[in-house]
């Protein structure tokens, strides 16, 4: 019966380790870097200029700030003093206000009047350089993606106890099959009887 009662009492102590076998403990920003992401992004280039611009959500019919960073395509040292001019092929009514913040970094200032995907064309002027872009793709009215990581931390901690709350239940059940056999043992075990022996005298 010690023998049995050390195998369960091995696998109670045992299960939270097989509870958390289907974990992944790898770094989950490798998969998750978009739903992570705290700002949409587009991108162009030419052979003389490198465009990124950079934005947080927007809103149809809200004030809309953007960043547009700008380098040299060659080089990729950021563009001090450029004259940037963006105008939108899907409106062309629209105005935007462009003004560097720092070498290389320009704050666009404007207004999207829909939710919808719009586009900047933007004529670049620095120095004796000049060019024209197009930068598509810009979403008006999305929403970042979010990661949703509670949901399983929640069903792998559940999951957890369910397997321990298993694993106690059979722990008990095989204390009192254990218990059962050795009562049993005794009742049935044989009794032996001793009689004096008998001599007969023939004389």
């Amino acid at each position: 019966m010690k023998q049995l009662l050390i195998l369960l009492l091995g696998l109670l102590l045992s299960g939270p380790a097989y509870a958390h076998g289907g974990e992944d403990h790898g770094d989950g920003a490798k998969a998750g870097t978009a739903a992570g992401a705290t700002s949409f992004s587009v991108a162009a280039l030419s052979e003389q200029f490198e465009v990124l611009l950079r934005y947080e959500p927007l809103e149809g019919g809200q004030p809309a700030d953007l960043r547009l960073f700008l380098s040299d395509y060659a080089t990729n040292a950021p563009i001090k003093g450029a004259k940037l001019t963006l105008t939108n092929p899907e409106d062309a009514n629209l105005k935007w206000a462009v003004t560097e913040q720092e070498p290389g970094v320009y704050l666009v200032e404007g207004q999207f009047p829909a939710n919808k995907t719009y586009s900047f064309t933007a004529n670049i002027v620095a120095g004796e350089q000049a060019d024209l872009l197009l930068l598509e793709g810009i979403k008006v009215g999305e929403k970042l993606p979010v990661a949703a990581t509670a949901p399983a931390v929640s069903t792998s901690f559940f999951s957890s106890w369910k397997t321990i709350l298993a694993l106690v239940g059979a722990f008990a059940l095989g204390i009192g099959l254990a218990a059962l056999l050795m009562r049993r043992r005794r009742t049935t075990a044989p009794v032996s009887t001793s009689s004096p022996a008998v001599y007969e005298n023939h004389a």
